[in-house]
């Protein structure tokens, strides 16, 4: 087969003119999750993950390829960059390294040896390494801090012109969670919790414990909470952490080893709870659900806490959540429903790739001092923070199946749905992909696998046969937004697929209820994604179910698909029935 890279390249859907004000490029890497991101006058015109490209999952190099797609999609040099902004500040984050390692000597020698040589060779020099690689960029590299910068993407993406901002996640330079006020083109982070003591590290020790991988498995913990009791939230309480009425948290780092050594746990946290980290692979038990479920409880109560103080100090109505810990949808829900706040705003890729945004946009609207004009009609604005990925036409999608002999048929798009929706709707696993690939951990209807959700043998069918992963991970809904608190007990838009809600009619959609009766809800508007919308609908007109399972084109350890013929591998080396490829439909 010829390789896609010697025949495609994407296909921008739009040009963009060059007398631009200002753009700004974002840049996340060296820790996970490596990503580029290009505005212009603080509008997303581009924005892309590293991994997409090298195809390495969580990949955390310097993310050249994304880069440089961004600016070959908009169709700029370097030198017509205005400024670029770097997610935090690597000098600070050395320095947190080298006051931890002293402190706890003679204890984490191989993981000073481990980690200090990669900070002394290549992150200490990120600047270095932007100026070689943009030649005839002369603009200036500002560094804002790692909170800073999730709080900035948090709330430059919501239409809030103001609101209470609260960032949780493992550690930044210093900082493990933050608060504080947006006020139009503002932000002020006001007080926050310092290192060792983080909730996001409390959450990944219980990954580590549990089986799964720090920075990637954290949400597979969250799946399997929903399997268990919450058994030992007081053996936790009582020995892990300590929670102030204010969500403060202080960790008692007798149990926890992520401060001198490559893992989270050591003996101590093992002995606690009577049994050994579990190793990948190893068949979970009935004890590893109920301690998953504990540490999801604490992790709700301590946010509960902290979201009620945030309140009371702020006096505002509405919240911005960003920083890793912002993915876990249960815990998003429970804010919702338990909180104080009228509206909460979560943006689509909270985590650090997310921040490659997020610094662009403290960057324009706060070092820059740009005027911030709220984006008031939704519709464009989840366009933007979702659909600014990658996108390959009909043309080069065609060629591609014509130089590799791949068969296919070729619809209209009206005939495309009704044929697509009746071989989902007769049971077949397609795959869907099109348009441009979406921003975020999650595909949002454009990189998707789709099922039909009334089939109750889907979910095992998906993990087993197409995504080969664990048995007890959920599948997510696609639901028309207009008839989601009908099946979802939920009554905002949820079009990140960034809440967990409980599920009303779980006898109709069994293949979407989790065994807790809830489900991780995508909403989709006819205005945000019509394709996608008009597709669901089709499924609707014929089932009477407005649901669709949306999971992303991807099997574990792979990264979601990016190119035509990535997403036709899917087929290759999986049971996926079918796959739509823009207008065209390829069969096993």
């Amino acid at each position: 087969m010829t390789h896609i890279g010697s025949i495609l390249k994407t296909t921008p859907t739009t040009k963009w003119i060059n007398n631009t004000k200002m753009y700004t490029l974002g840049i996340s890497c060296y820790y996970h999750d490596s990503a580029a991101a290009l505005l212009k006058d603080g509008h997303v015109l581009a924005a892309v993950e590293e991994e997409r490209f090298t195809r390495k999952k969580f990949d955390d190099g310097y993310p050249k390829m994304a880069i440089d797609w961004c600016l070959d999609e908009c169709a700029i040099s370097p030198k017509q960059i205005d400024s670029i902004a770097f997610y935090d500040k690597p000098i600070l984050k050395f320095e947190r390294l080298l006051d931890n390692y002293i402190a706890v000597a003679p204890r984490g020698l191989y993981s000073f040896l481990n980690t200090i040589p990669k900070w002394i060779h290549k992150r200490l020099w990120i600047k270095n390494e932007i100026k070689k690689h943009l030649k005839g960029f002369n603009g200036n590299i500002v560094f804002p801090d790692h909170h800073m910068s999730h709080a900035a993407y948090a709330f430059y993406t919501s239409q809030f012109e103001q609101s209470a901002i609260l960032t949780i996640d493992g550690v930044g330079e210093w900082s493990t969670t933050s608060f504080g006020i947006g006020k139009n083109d503002e932000i002020k982070l006001t007080n926050d919790i310092r290192w060792p003591h983080s909730l996001g590290l409390f959450y990944s020790a219980f990954t580590y414990f549990l089986g799964f991988k720090v920075n990637e498995g954290e949400y597979k913990l969250m799946g399997l909470s929903s399997y268990g009791k919450p058994k030992y939230y007081d053996l936790i309480k009582d020995n892990l952490i300590d929670i102030k009425n204010d969500g403060s948290i202080h960790l008692n780092m007798k149990y926890f080893a992520f401060t001198y050594d490559k893992v989270m746990t050591n003996k101590n946290f093992a002995d606690l709870f009577g049994i050994p980290p579990r190793k990948e692979g190893q068949k979970t038990e009935q004890i590893h659900f109920d301690i998953g479920a504990s540490a999801q409880k604490i992790l709700e109560d301590v946010i509960l806490k902290m979201v009620n103080h945030i309140s009371l100090k702020t006096k505002m109505k509405n919240l911005c959540l960003g920083g890793g810990v912002a993915l876990n949808g249960v815990a998003n829900y429970k804010i919702l429903k338990d909180g104080p706040f009228d509206k909460i705003h979560i943006p689509p890729s909270p985590g650090d790739a997310g921040s490659a945004v997020g610094c662009a946009q403290y960057l324009y609207y706060i070092h820059n001092k740009q005027k911030r004009i709220i984006e008031n009609e939704y519709s464009k604005l989840v366009q933007e923070n979702v659909y600014v990925g990658p996108s390959y036409g009909n043309e080069i999608i065609e060629k591609f199946l014509d130089s590799n002999n791949i068969k296919y048929e070729k619809f209209n798009e009206e005939s495309l749905l009704k044929k697509t929706v009746q071989l989902i709707s007769t049971g077949n696993i397609v795959g869907w992909y099109q348009g441009k690939m979406e921003w975020g951990p999650r595909a949002l209807g454009n990189r998707s696998i789709l099922a039909d959700p009334r089939n109750s043998s889907m979910k095992n069918i998906l993990n087993e046969k197409i995504k080969h992963r664990e048995s007890f991970r959920p599948f997510a809904p696609s639901i028309l937004e207009e008839h989601a608190s009908e099946y979802f007990d939920i009554d905002i838009p949820s079009p990140y697929m960034l809440m967990v809600a409980k599920v009303k009619k779980p006898e109709i959609i069994p293949a979407v209820t989790h065994v807790d009766g809830t489900g991780r809800l995508q909403t989709v508007s006819k205005d945000t994604n019509s394709l996608y919308y008009n597709l669901i609908d089709e499924f609707y007109k014929i089932t009477g179910v407005p649901v669709l399972i949306n999971t992303s084109m991807n099997v574990m350890g792979e990264p979601i698909v990016n190119t035509p013929e990535q997403a036709y591998q899917m087929i290759v080396k999986t049971d996926m029935d079918y796959l739509v490829m823009g207008n065209n439909l390829v069969s096993r």
